[in-house]
């Protein structure tokens, strides 16, 4: 009996340990390929190449309503993108799924204080998550190619998931210091969250609410 209770649990040892691999293999495997992906697409604001539009990413907002640090930096380096002439408009997109949260109004008054003119502005109110700002710029929004704005842990995802939905993009990293533990939290949650965007694309291909189309640019 002692031996038959040995081999049960020398067994399940072993395909706990497999199973253990593999969840872990799951979780570090999307974040590398995505991560060799955009190496080469990857830039500072000053060295960006020209293309029409940036899509600036939501980043939260504070208690009051304003834009987070996160985000301001984000939009900052949008309005830098414009005022360099790199890109015509900048395509604001974040979460306003209640009254009282409305990050999209929280960035364009931001960029409004920082000298954008409210001509160069679009908002895009149902950017709920990265999916949805990638997928909703193409098909309400008519965005073919772009410079995506965000800090350089969510570049990779961004880049991966804009390009697989069918535009031309590249990234321009908002590069500024946060309080010490800022990038470790946002990097393990970004392991998960580009677990999350394979899903997405290869597995339940959701849809993200529309509506009618709103092109950026009319000819």
């Amino acid at each position: 009996m002692p031996l038959m209770l040995k081999r049960i649990s020398h067994w399940l040892w072993r395909h706990l340990l497999h199973l253990g691999c593999l969840a872990l293999l799951i979780v570090l495997l999307p974040r590398l390929v995505t991560g060799v992906y955009a190496a080469n697409r990857m830039y500072q604001q000053p060295g960006a190449p020209d293309k029409p539009v940036a899509i600036i990413f939501g980043a939260g907002l504070r208690r009051d309503g304003s834009p987070t640090a996160m985000l301001r930096d984000r939009v900052l380096t949008g309005a830098e993108l414009y005022f360099s002439g790199q890109v015509d408009k900048l395509l604001m997109s974040g979460d306003n799924r209640f009254v009282d949260y409305n990050e999209p109004e929280a960035m364009r008054q931001f960029a409004l204080s920082a000298g954008v003119p409210a001509e160069a502005i679009v908002l895009d109110y149902a950017g709920r998550r990265t999916y949805d700002t990638c997928y909703r710029a193409k098909a309400i929004f008519g965005v073919e190619s772009a410079l995506l704005v965000t800090q350089g842990f969510h570049l990779p995802r961004a880049l991966f998931l804009c390009n697989m939905l069918g535009m031309d993009t590249l990234g321009v990293e908002a590069t500024h210091c946060y309080w010490n533990g800022s990038p470790f939290v946002w990097n393990v949650r970004e392991r998960f969250a580009t677990v999350a965007a394979f899903l997405d694309l290869y597995v339940s291909s959701p849809l993200p609410g529309l509506g009618n189309p709103e092109p950026m640019f009319v000819d």
